[in-house]
């Protein structure tokens, strides 16, 4: 089977090459072993949230001091011009598939966290409780927070503690309360069952509507504001806007525990628009090799397709980092397990962690070298035809810098450009 461009991984990065590319008349094939980490996220997205250990509220301030102080960090190659303007792309395409997102690129914003924490974001569901980084107060005065009994993925009681510690909350009554759901009851024998997919599908086919609305009025009193966990709508927002218009609160949802139905809804859409666009989704597969002709990948091979090869002109590894064994640490080295490629990572596997758990962990920064197109190194020389993008790069730590999805978008776009241009060959 032959394509314009093989993508193998299908997460946030690998599912805009493949939209992007299938937008400009290219025919993709997405290859994935099914989840991605875009399913455990929170589903608010950052570009740069920390930079040097300092918080970052004016984005393309931070990236231009970012590109002082680290020279292989992703957005220095591609340059914080290139970087704004890929986020605002972002922005629109988020727009025109009807991603309902809040804040832009020109300044982080905080969002609460379910532990009750103010994170920098760049963008943030619409339904998520966020604050504008010079906000003084929360703008509802009273709040209660809304558990399930027996759903142990998100603790309100802890939720609304650690809310009245922080100074935007100071005058604001926050209370917590329970939500019993008769129809859940089901799932309560069983703890591994009671997750937030499980808890939405049960609400959206077995539900009694009215009664949960009743239930969620009653429970919130007279509160301003409502927080609930995301567990109410599993393929999009629309049974939550529905109890919503129906409950005539302003209700919004946290996310949960993984997996999270905020971060879930937003790949289901990818994906549903990458195969509408044309692409091919092939699903449950694992990529095992790749063969080289000539200093270019030739094809690959895959687990349920051994016998048969898959060949492209082009090739996008997005396949993550040590989360989803894009990179995989054996005893002696760290290594890229497809093509074997080209790393940043130290040799001494003593250099690879630092003692203090907390501290930002040397291995977090290890990933597959690119230039500024974004293609590879294999054996010290340049791949013309193999990209890498998203968390599989080296030279950031997407946790401590905040900018994991930033790195993923940035880093798809940028080559997508270089494959509709020839890249340098």
């Amino acid at each position: 089977m032959n394509f314009d461009t093989l993508i193998i991984g299908g997460g946030l990065a690998g599912l805009l090459c493949g939209i992007k590319l299938q937008q400009q008349g290219q025919h993709c094939a997405i290859i994935t072993a099914g989840q991605s980490a875009i399913d455990f996220s929170s589903g608010s997205l950052d570009l740069l949230s920390y930079c040097n250990n300092e918080q970052v509220n004016n984005l393309k301030a931070g990236l231009q001091q970012l590109a002082t102080q680290s020279a292989t960090h992703p957005y220095s190659l591609l340059g914080a011009d290139k970087v704004i303007n890929y986020a605002e792309d972002f922005e629109q395409l988020a727009q025109q598939l009807q991603l309902p997102f809040q804040g832009s690129c020109q300044q982080n914003h905080y969002r609460i966290t379910p532990l009750g924490s103010l994170q920098p974001a760049w963008l943030s569901p619409t339904n998520v409780p966020t604050l504008a980084m010079d906000d003084t107060m929360f703008a509802y005065r009273s709040v209660v927070v809304l558990g399930i009994e027996g759903f142990h993925d998100f603790q309100p009681h802890l939720l609304a503690a650690n809310l009245k510690t922080l100074p935007q909350f100071a005058e604001c009554e926050i209370n917590y309360a329970f939500l019993h759901i008769p129809e859940l009851d089901h799932l309560r024998t069983n703890a591994r069952e009671f997750r937030s997919v499980n808890i939405s599908q049960a609400l959206e086919h077995k539900l009694k509507f009215d009664e949960l609305v009743q239930e969620i009025k009653q429970a919130a009193g007279k509160a301003e504001a409502v927080f609930l966990p995301a567990c109410f709508g599993l393929d999009n927002d629309d049974f939550f806007m529905q109890l919503k218009q129906a409950t005539k609160l302003a209700l919004f949802e946290l996310p949960t525990l993984p997996p999270s139905l905020l971060g879930l809804r937003q790949h289901y859409k990818l994906r549903r628009e990458f195969q509408r666009l044309g692409g091919v989704l092939m699903n449950g597969d694992t990529v095992l090799r790749g063969d080289f002709e000539q200093g270019k990948v030739a094809r690959i091979h895959t687990a349920l397709h051994e016998e048969i090869t898959l060949s492209a002109d082009n090739y996008i590894l997005a396949t993550g980092s040590f989360f989803s064994n894009g990179l995989v640490a054996k005893f002696e080295k760290i290594v890229e397990p497809v093509f074997e490629l080209d790393l940043i990572a130290d040799k001494d596997r003593l250099q690879w962690t630092t003692h203090r758990f907390a501290d930002a962990q040397p291995y977090q920064h290890y990933g597959v070298k690119i230039n500024a197109q974004g293609q590879v190194m294999k054996n010290g020389e340049t791949v013309p035809n193999l990209f890498a993008v998203g968390s599989v790069i080296g030279g950031f730590s997407g946790l401590h810098e905040g900018c994991g999805s930033g790195v993923s978008i940035a880093t798809a776009f940028n080559v997508v450009e270089s494959i509709l241009a020839g890249g340098k060959q």
